[in-house]
Parts: structure tokens; sequence; C-alpha cells
């Protein structure tokens, strides 16, 4: 499209961007800054940057966003352990150890307990990072999340595990 008082073309339209890997395969972490790094069958892993987008008034993670977090990880890892087989939560225990604060780098790893045909048990855990050494420095939230696997896939949902496939490590 070209200026009508300069003559010049203008600069072409920006890109439209591929959605990022969490925007794939969890958009309600997607939408709070949450980023997965790995997916498998063993582990599930991610980093969250602090914001206030989920934070409590106290300017602190809130508890619900850990939760979010825990059940979202150990879901995704329990769809791929069960070969993405339909899965759903069935309890979730979140003890809120330390708190994390604007600014703050969190790391969670989702890790199964217990991987059975019809329940499954996952472990996440989050810690607060030293951004300057990428080292955990602080466990924040530890989690256990119960799945009841291998569920069957309603019609509406048949495609549900295709971002899943196309970013888990087999």
């Amino acid at each position: 499209m070209a200026s009508i008082n300069s003559g010049h073309p203008s600069p072409p339209p920006p890109a439209i961007s591929s959605p990022s890997k969490t925007a794939e395969v969890d958009p309600s972490l997607d939408l709070l800054g949450f980023e997965i790094d790995v997916v498998s069958a063993v582990e599930v892993t991610g980093r969250l940057v602090i914001t206030d987008r989920c934070c409590q008034p106290f300017k602190v993670l809130h508890g619900g966003v850990s939760a979010l977090i825990s059940e979202g990880l150990a879901s995704i890892g329990a769809h791929v352990a069960s070969g993405f087989r339909r899965i759903a939560g069935i309890h979730l225990s979140v003890d809120h150890l330390r708190s994390a604060a604007v600014g703050d780098l969190v790391f969670a790893r989702a890790a199964p307990v217990h991987k059975g045909r019809t329940i499954q048990v996952w472990e996440v855990l989050i810690w607060k990072m030293n951004q300057s050494t990428m080292e955990k420095e602080a466990l924040i939230t530890s989690s256990k999340v119960t799945i009841l696997s291998n569920l069957p896939i309603p019609q509406n949902a048949k495609d549900a595990d295709v971002a899943l496939r196309k970013y888990a490590k087999l």
C-alpha cells in the first residue's frame, strides 16, 4: 500500500508469527506468560517470570496460579504417558512453601510418581530461580496431582492430541 502523500510504499505488515509451544499445548498457561520447555512422558518443565498478571494484591505469586501450573504440567505429562488418551484430573494437593514476587523467575517440573493404566499420580515442584546463575534458589510450591487416564475420547475432541504430539519427546 503506497502512502497517498509521499508516493513511497508503506512498510510491509509484520509477519504473522506461529503460536508458541505453550499457546498450542495449554492456552491458559500461555495467557499468564508461562513457557513450556520439555514435554515427555517422564518430565514436563517450564518457566514463568512473575508479573502483576499472576499476582495477588500483595505482589506475590497467586496460589491459584501455582495450582494452574501444577495441574497443567501434570496433565500434559499424563496425556503423553497414556499414549495420548483422554485424561482428567481428579485430585490436586498444593503446598505453598515460600513466595515469589513480581520480577522473580520460577521454574516448574512435573514428574510421574505412579503411571498406572487408569490412575496416574504426578509430583510438581516449583522453584524460585536465581536469575544471574539460573540455579534453583528456593522451593516455593510442592504439589501432587492425581489423574484418571485412558478415558474414551469424545467425538468433538478427536484432535486434542495434535499440538501435544508435535512437541512431545517420545
